[in-house]
């Protein structure tokens, strides 16, 4: 095993602790699975450690991610999260967000797990990469088109396949740690193939 870390990660502290302890697990809970989808979508443009910096306003913001009270969320909220310095103000990404929920609790109320609705794209298992070096790591993948595809076949929004691959890895559908980052071999003994 070796000390390295994938080089995206840099030294920031949170990016650190995030890409040591985060990124690569595999997710399945389905509340989990949609607050990182919508904090995918509200990166479109900006970069991650923005994001993350702000995880936390977010979530007081969306009241914990929980869609069936973001699902309600009406015209006063959605002016409360455009005043809100806390997050990222976009009306677009916030009604992105709302809309999202709304899907969320519709797919539920019909019977259909949100988790494996996202994992059947990888056949419910996380896909183990070759990459040796972040330049062999892709933007987008064949699957991850398939994902958007799907997802914005249901409505939602802010979902293109770079950020579904970028929401992919960070899930632990796809192990995009580096062969020489420690988390490598971490990341694949949590079942992949």
């Amino acid at each position: 095993m070796t000390d390295s870390r994938c080089a995206w990660c840099g030294t920031d502290p949170l990016y650190v602790a995030y890409h040591d302890t985060e990124w690569g697990v595999p997710e399945y809970d389905p509340r989990a699975l949609w607050e990182k989808l919508v904090l995918d979508g509200f990166q479109a443009g900006l970069a991650w450690i923005t994001i993350l910096k702000k995880r936390e306003a977010f979530r007081a913001a969306f009241d914990g991610f929980d869609p069936d009270r973001v699902a309600r969320y009406g015209e006063a909220d959605r002016a409360r999260l455009l005043g809100d310095a806390g997050i990222v103000r976009s009306g677009a990404k916030i009604d992105a967000a709302i809309r999202g929920a709304r899907i969320w609790c519709d797919m539920r109320e019909r019977g259909e797990d949100f988790s494996a609705f996202l994992w059947d794209v990888v056949d419910g298992r996380p896909v183990q990469t070759g990459a040796t070096t972040m330049a062999e790591v892709p933007a987008q993948t064949p699957t991850s088109v398939a994902m958007a595809k799907a997802l914005k076949a249901r409505g939602f929004s802010f979902c293109g396949p770079v950020i579904t691959y970028a929401f992919m890895q960070a899930t632990g559908m796809v192990n995009d740690h580096v062969h020489t980052c420690f988390r490598h071999a971490e990341v694949k003994a949590m079942g992949g193939r």
